[in-house]
């Protein structure tokens, strides 16, 4: 008997089983062919790949489809038509072709371009990806595509990490033959934790911080926080258990394994796990949980809050990216095996992988640099700006091994012993976790630390995925030379090359802490602190030449998206601005002078009858000069927003030099004001009102 889990599972998926069900079997088999295959589409099956996926909607009860794609706004769009069209005698049909199945024109005029689309130039075309499932939601058909622009050039995150996936897969797939594998593809899969807050509704309704930026520019620390580390894997309250239990099962539904629930470190902050599945499904699947997410949350009452740093002073919220990569057969590539010391083609892979982090620090912190990310990065269990490497103790100790040739010291098979009779022996793993890392091997996967929880993860995959090909592009065109019964000699010199090479890159200690981060700037490492320093970057030579080489962009896309994310990042700090000099003139200030006022008046009425207090008087003056001061900075800051230039890489620069310290003072004058005022007089719900609701 199936589980009600087991039925709701996929229910709104037109997934590999419902293909095989409703398709005709050529048609089933040469759609395989292209998923599994990563082969052309026919377009001659896509009529009847139309009529069974309109046929399954309608039985679900969708009534629209849509073209389901990722612009670079960093969310999906989405454009529904009926499926309803006028009949013989002005009777209604339900039609959906092949044409509409493959190809969509939605408007490209008013997505971020970085300069590729003008506002009169708005024709733009979406291509079906068919190695992604379609989908329904509420009464619209989903199917997942691709965005590009009439003149060709890409406006959307997905084919980059589509194209990212066959330049791995093709480099990996060469290599692998040199090994003398026989193997057709080879996958990035990936696991994306993702963590969220869960505040009340009514709350958040109240904080207009929260309404326009995601983040709460103003509040005080609550007097409890994370410090006795007992909201960690707690017992979850019953309200938040409720929503946990429905977003399951609308995940369930649409064929994302949610695994894994459960409180994350700070008051109010959840983390929800999937199970791995293919980059770019994995893309699509984390976009989607995201608006179910807020949806759910929506419909209990509950608003769901993406930030990556919607509180000070507590954790921020990350989204890790586990990478992998697989053969078509189902091995993993990065799984060392029980003495990873003699595993030649993991050793290889792994040398590829600390190849391509420490030659492309810069790329890895622009595939996730935002104004959010920023406030979280180095702090609070989300690792520092600086990107390195942690392999371990087994892996770093036979990678000495390898450099310098000392003997091996491996505890492989090692097993815990809690010294309590009824308690079992726990096998150990080959290493610890060190949660600073931003980098970090988790036994046969990388965990990526550093996304930011809003994150869409196709800009940190097409960056992993391609800096992956190269290294292996270089590795194939050197194994290609050796004679066979030379490889095994050449690889192990090749290995211990690279990992010398490439030593400074790896890294097991605290990465809070200042001595790494003087002993990064001596071995050379990058320390990108914001977004404006670390898009600069972009367009350095080393990487229009390695997108160019692996046809990820051209140099006209690379420098569209430069562009877009200096905007990005400018609009969200003038957002941010704007909201704070409302907030702080139209109800912070005000509030403060009422309750001096009031305290003043009092002061005033105790006198006439011979009563003194200078604590009062004392309250009053801090509370003039401290509102002095903030009705001051808010009004420089008017005068900076004012003043930002036009040009989108100046005004990045000028936002991060001039416009966030003054917002970081006015938040701190603020603060302080808050501490010393009335909780009756204070116009926000505080961080002990949002954090702490039942």
């Amino acid at each position: 008997m199936r589980s009600r889990s087991e039925e709701l599972f996929g229910s709104m998926v037109f997934n590999d089983s419902e293909m095989k069900r409703s398709l005709p079997e050529h048609v089933y088999k040469e759609l395989q062919r292209t998923r599994k295959e990563g082969k052309a589409l026919n377009p001659e099956i896509a009529d009847a790949v139309a009529a069974a996926m309109k046929n399954w909607a309608i039985s679900k009860g969708a009534t629209h489809f849509t073209h389901w794609f990722q612009p670079m706004t960093g969310i999906t769009a989405e454009k529904h038509d009926a499926f309803i069209t006028p009949g013989k005698d002005g009777e209604a049909v339900m039609e959906f072709s092949g044409k509409e199945l493959m190809k969509g024109e939605p408007d490209a005029s008013s997505f971020p371009s970085g300069g590729l689309r003008a506002t009169f130039e708005a024709r733009g075309y979406t291509a079906w990806d068919p190695t992604s499932d379609a989908f329904i939601k509420e009464d619209t058909l989903c199917i997942p595509t691709a965005f590009c622009s009439y003149t060709g050039e890409v406006l959307d995150k997905k084919t980059p990490l589509l194209k990212s996936m066959d330049a791995l897969s093709d480099q990996a797939v060469r290599v692998l033959h040199i090994l003398g594998k026989d193997v057709k593809r080879v996958t990035a899969t990936v696991g994306c934790e993702q963590e969220y807050f869960l505040i009340d509704k009514k709350d958040y309704a109240k904080r207009p911080d929260l309404i326009m930026t995601g983040r709460t520019l103003f509040g005080t620390h609550a007097p409890k926080g994370q410090e006795l580390s007992d909201h960690y894997f707690g017992t979850i309250r019953p309200r938040v258990k409720a929503f946990m239990a429905e977003l399951d099962e609308e995940l369930w539904k649409l064929g994302i394994y949610a695994k894994t629930e459960h409180n994350e470190v700070a008051p109010a902050q959840h983390e929800m796990a999937p199970v791995f599945a293919i980059a770019n499904v994995a893309a699509d699947q984390n976009q989607l949980a995201m608006e179910v997410m807020k949806k759910v949350a929506d419909r209990h009452d509950l608003v769901c809050l993406l930030h990556e740093k919607p509180f000070e002073g507590i954790n921020g919220s990350g989204k890790h990216n586990n990478w992998a990569i697989a053969t078509d057969a189902g091995e993993n590539l990065l799984s060392p095996g029980k003495t990873p010391l003699e595993n030649l083609q993991f050793l290889l892979f792994l040398a590829a992988v600390v190849k391509a982090v420490d030659e492309n620090q810069d790329l890895l912190r622009i595939s996730v640099a935002t104004a959010g990310n920023d406030h979280r990065l180095g702090g609070h269990e989300a690792p520092p700006a600086i990107v390195s490497v942690y392999v371990g103790d087994t892996l770093m100790d036979a990678i000495d091994t390898i450099v310098t040739g000392r003997q091996h010291k491996s505890e492989a098979g090692k097993a815990l012993s809690f010294k309590a009779l009824a308690l079992p022996n726990i096998p150990l793993d080959n290493s610890d976790r060190n949660r600073t890392s931003p980098f970090a091997f988790t036994g046969n996967k990388f965990e990526f630390r550093m996304p930011g929880s809003a994150l869409n993860i196709s800009c940190t995959n097409i960056m992993l995925n391609t800096i992956m090909a190269e290294s292996l592009r270089v590795y194939g065109n050197k194994l290609e030379k050796a004679a066979p019964e030379d490889l095994n000699d050449e690889i192990l010199k090749l290995v211990k090359a690279e990992f010398k090479a490439h030593k400074r890159i790896l890294f097991d200690g605290n990465g809070y802490s200042d001595e790494w981060v003087k002993e990064a700037e001596k071995r050379g490492l990058l320390n990108l602190k914001a977004t404006p320093e670390a898009y600069h970057h972009y367009m350095d030579e080393k990487n229009i030449k390695l997108f160019k080489t692996h046809d990820i962009y051209t140099e006209t896309e690379m420098k569209a998206r430069q562009q877009i994310g200096f905007e990005e990042y400018s609009n969200t700090l003038h957002i941010e601005a704007e909201t704070m000099i409302r907030m702080s003139n139209r109800r912070i200030f005000p509030a403060g002078v009422a309750y001096a006022t009031d305290i003043a008046k009092g002061i005033e009425s105790k006198k006439r009858i011979g009563i003194t207090s200078w604590q009062e008087e004392e309250l009053v003056r801090v509370l003039t000069a401290k509102l002095q001061l903030l009705k001051e900075n808010t009004e420089d800051l008017e005068k900076l927003i004012a003043g930002v230039p036009a040009d989108a890489e100046k005004s990045a620069d000028y936002m991060y030099q001039n416009v966030l310290p003054k917002m970081e003072f006015i938040r701190k004058t603020a603060d302080e004001i808050e501490d010393k005022t009335a909780k009756s007089y204070w116009p926000y719900p505080s961080y002990m009102d949002i954090l702490f609701y039942v």
